[in-house]
């Protein structure tokens, strides 16, 4: 019987293996990854044909490598890595200091993805590792809105228009406000009964990513929260840099 998604584990597994012979960053012909992988000519054409116009391979006359795009892929998978390992500790002693749920997050697109979550609270919340929120609805996504490169900041600014496909606007005072204190709030506008404290990860150049704490209304005190939040995201950024540090200077 067809699967009515067209999904198919073989067809993956496929792609995976075309794909996995330019892990040297090699170029190769159809019909070196034809020989290579054991794919009959016209399957490993198909596929290639279909990786190009994805944008995932490129093209050029008979030769085929992985395109810029996967490189950018793979550039910003490791960066992610970096700061989850850098920040993973701090945001274990962010939560036995708070006693509230602790996020890791980073803005992709119009939302904030979490990359790591520590705790549990009494109030279920709709965050999950990997998981996704409207970023302005978010304290961490205000953070991030806010420490961000100078268009993207206009675009959330300007948001409402007929060209902001459906973006929440965030007031420039409250952007100004978050950019001058390095810290973001919010309180019942993602989920009702939830409060939200969360500070940029980075420096006055670059923002690479937002820790926050979450927890109950009435649990989240702001004023002493964001000095924990603050002094969390200034320890993971030193853990990030000092990373980096060390993988430039192999």
């Amino acid at each position: 019987m067809k699967n009515s998604d067209d999904f198919s584990p073989a067809v993956i597994d496929r792609v995976a293996t075309l794909l996995d012979e330019f892990r040297d960053g090699a170029e190769l012909t159809l019909s070196q990854l034809s020989g290579r992988t054991g794919l009959p000519r016209s399957s490993a054409h198909r596929m290639l044909s279909r990786l190009v116009e994805l944008g995932w391979v490129s093209r050029r006359g008979r030769m085929y490598g992985l395109s810029r795009r996967m490189f950018e892929w793979g550039a910003l998978a490791q960066q992610h890595d970096r700061l989850h390992r850098a920040a993973h500790p701090i945001l274990h002693e962010l939560h036995e200091t708070s006693g509230l749920i602790v996020h890791l997050a980073v803005l992709d697109g119009n939302d904030v993805r979490y990359l790591d979550k520590v705790g549990f609270g009494r109030i279920a919340l709709p965050s999950r590792i990997g998981g996704r929120q409207p970023a302005a609805r978010t304290a961490l996504g205000k953070a991030l809105i806010a420490h961000a490169a100078a268009d993207r900041i206009a675009a959330y600014a300007a948001a409402g228009s007929p060209a902001s496909r459906g973006r929440q606007a965030l007031p420039r005072h409250e952007i100004a406000r978050i950019r001058q204190h390095r810290v973001a709030y919010e309180r019942e506008e993602c989920v009702a009964g939830v409060a939200c404290v969360a500070a940029p990860i980075g420096n006055s150049r670059t923002c690479v990513g937002a820790v926050s704490v979450t927890g109950p209304v009435g649990s989240v005190d702001f004023v002493p929260l964001a000095i924990s939040v603050r002094s969390a995201a200034h320890a993971i950024w030193r853990n990030h840099d000092e990373c980096d540090s060390a993988r430039r200077a192999v």
